[in-house]
């Protein structure tokens, strides 16, 4: 097991959930998703963000925790 790959794994996994999370009860805290729904589009642009910064964290450190432990 490697503990510094399990470890990165799990601040990405509570770093995607915690944007998350804040997206639905402070969404003025993002100060990039305004810029990216005008210049993508109100749908496009929101998509972007939340895959950016809340579904690819958590898909990573599912997969970095997966080969930190597999390791």
């Amino acid at each position: 097991m490697n503990l510094v790959t399990v470890g990165l794994g799990i601040f990405f996994i509570i770093y995607g959930i915690t944007t998350y999370i804040l997206r639905l009860y402070k969404p003025g805290f993002f100060w990039k998703l305004e810029p990216m729904k005008q210049k993508w589009g109100e749908k496009r642009g929101y998509f972007i963000h939340v895959f950016s910064y809340s579904i690819l964290p958590v898909v990573l450190g599912i997969v970095y925790t997966i080969l930190g432990v597999r390791d």
